[in-house]
């Protein structure tokens, strides 16, 4: 049935314009990636999530954890319009696979309840939160959010 739920709403996605499709080109970090769709490159943040950011535990481990799910691999981009970095916030399917729900579900990221409450993604976070699955292991994992307004602290510049 869920299966069903998705593949109805791909199509409407498709027929509505908001799906296109590209090919995941660069892996920058947990929840950034690059693609190439008409032979144009696109940044682009996975929606809803946010995964640490370098510097911060698990950093290096998220990015590899996208890297192996996406990297030159065919991709469909459900645009959600830009950040303020100027990056395309989308959902990003890699064979059926939304990216930033199988980062969440793998403790790879958080959900970035700032911007999302959905309820796929919470429930993922939470399932991944107490199985003490990936980032989930340490005692008490810092938001990045909460790293970044630490660096603009001590540091005065953005951090995306």
């Amino acid at each position: 049935m869920r299966a069903v739920a998705w593949a109805l709403a791909f199509l409407a996605c498709a027929y509505a314009g908001g799906l296109s499709a590209a090919r995941v080109v660069l892996v920058s970090d947990g929840d950034s990636i690059t693609v190439v769709a008409q032979g144009r490159e696109q940044r682009i943040r996975l929606w809803g999530i946010d995964a640490p950011e370098r510097g911060q535990p698990w950093s290096r481990v998220s990015r590899e954890s996208l890297a192996r799910r996406a990297l030159n691999r065919e991709a469909s981009i459900e645009d959600r319009g830009p950040d303020g970095f100027g990056r395309t916030l989308a959902r990003v399917r890699v064979d059926g696979v939304d990216l930033g729900e199988a980062q969440v579900a793998d403790g790879m990221a958080w959900v970035f309840r700032r911007y999302t409450d959905d309820p796929a993604l919470v429930a993922r976070e939470d399932e991944a939160r107490n199985a003490r699955r990936g980032l989930w292991k340490q005692a008490a994992p810092e938001a990045p959010w909460i790293w970044r307004a630490r660096q603009r602290a001590t540091t005065g510049s953005a951090v995306p």
